[in-house]
C-alpha cells in the first residue's frame, strides 16, 4: 500500500500518460479511423465472388493513416496473401500490382467511388462498382470476370446493373 501510494504522489500511477497511452488513447487516436478505412475495403463492391481483386480495393493512404491501419489499405493484398505479415504488403503491392485493378488513389477518392455505388445500390440493390482488371492480369479463372457469374442479390436490380456493367465495359 505504501509502495502504490508513493508511487501515485510520484507521479507514476494514475496522473501518468503510459495508461492513457496504451488504455484510453487507442480508442481516441484509433477507432474513428478504423471505421474510416474499414468501410472502403469492401464498400460498394462485388459480393460473392471468389477473386479477391473484385470485392476489395486497394487504397494508398498517407504514412500516418497507414501506420495506424496496419497496413491494411493493401487490403487486395492482404486476402489474396493472407499469410503476408503487414510490413510486406507494400513491397507485395509493388510485386503484384500489374495483376491488380488500379488502386484508389486516396482516402478520398476511395470515399467517392464507394459512396456512388452505395447509393445506387438503395435504388438497384443488386448493383456493385466493376473493378476493371488491367489486360496484363491473369484471371484465376476467366468466367470469375463474366458479369453474369456475380450471384443476384435479393431486390432485383441486376439487370439494370449488368446492363450497365456491360456498356461500361
Amino acid at each position: 500500500a505504501a509502495t502504490s501510494l508513493g508511487m501515485l504522489v510520484a507521479g507514476l500511477g494514475w496522473a501518468s500518460v503510459i495508461p492513457w497511452l496504451l488504455i484510453g488513447g487507442p480508442r481516441v487516436y484509433g477507432c474513428w479511423h478504423m471505421v474510416l478505412t474499414g468501410l472502403l475495403q469492401h464498400g460498394g463492391l462485388a459480393e460473392d465472388v471468389l477473386d479477391h481483386r473484385l470485392n476489395t480495393r486497394t487504397v494508398y493512404m498517407n504514412p500516418v493513416s497507414r501506420w495506424i491501419y496496419w497496413n491494411m489499405n493493401y487490403h487486395v493484398e492482404h486476402h489474396m496473401f493472407p499469410m503476408v505479415p503487414y510490413h510486406a504488403l507494400p513491397a507485395l503491392h509493388e510485386l503484384i500490382k500489374h495483376d491488380l485493378p488500379a488502386p484508389n488513389t486516396s482516402i478520398w477518392d476511395g470515399y467517392r467511388e464507394m459512396v456512388r455505388a452505395v447509393l445506387r445500390q438503395r435504388r438497384e440493390p443488386g448493383y456493385y462498382h466493376h473493378r476493371a482488371l488491367p489486360p496484363t492480369a491473369r484471371p484465376y479463372r476467366r468466367e470469375f470476370h463474366d458479369a453474369r457469374s456475380v450471384p443476384e442479390r435479393d431486390g432485383g436490380g441486376t439487370d439494370a446493373a449488368l446492363d450497365a456493367i456491360r456498356a461500361a465495359s
